[in-house]
């Protein structure tokens, strides 16, 4: 699964009563459910900038040379983190997604969050220093992606069905 985005929409429950909103034209009731919506995916989005925060990197260790600083001043895991938004839509489609924005990155960076997720190695391969002839390997945990959004499904989908249920009695 590549590190786009993840969706919870429970799509009959959903579009059924996004139209009877529409129709009701309940903006309070509609900003509710988006709101609460949105409420059911926050732990995901900051379970997912956690583990990207948290997640080690590891080296095949340095040569007999010793390193000097990072060329970058940006720190990689936090700028990746920070990409990591939610959207909610109560029309068309409805439904919460996190995903990674990637116009929030920079373009060297755009496809990292998609190589740090591949399985089986979560390898990263890099030219050292900007230096073309000597590449060094990293490794990551893999999957780190699909493993989160694994753990945080369940309870996301019945929150999405208790707000569904909920919306639903409000308007009867």
């Amino acid at each position: 699964m590549a590190v786009s985005s993840v969706q919870v929409v429970g799509t009959g429950q959903l579009l059924e009563l996004s139209r009877r909103l529409r129709a009701a034209s309940g903006t309070p009731i509609q900003r509710n459910m988006a709101r609460r919506i949105r409420r059911a995916a926050e732990p995901l989005r900051d379970d997912l900038q956690s583990t990207m925060r948290g997640m080690p990197i590891r080296s095949q260790g340095r040569s007999t040379r010793p390193g000097g600083p990072s060329p970058t001043s940006r720190p990689l895991r936090a700028t990746l983190a920070a990409a990591i938004r939610i959207s909610v839509r109560t029309s068309s489609n409805p439904g919460a997604r996190v995903w990674v924005d990637r116009s929030l990155l920079p373009a060297d960076l755009k496809f990292m969050p998609d190589a740090m997720n591949k399985e089986p190695s979560g390898r990263l391969r890099h030219p050292v220093f900007g230096n073309r002839r000597k590449w060094a390997n990293q490794y990551v945990t893999p999957l780190w992606w699909d493993k989160t959004v694994q753990r945080h499904t369940p309870r996301m989908r019945a929150e999405v069905a208790r707000v569904v249920d909920d919306v639903r009695r409000q308007l009867s």
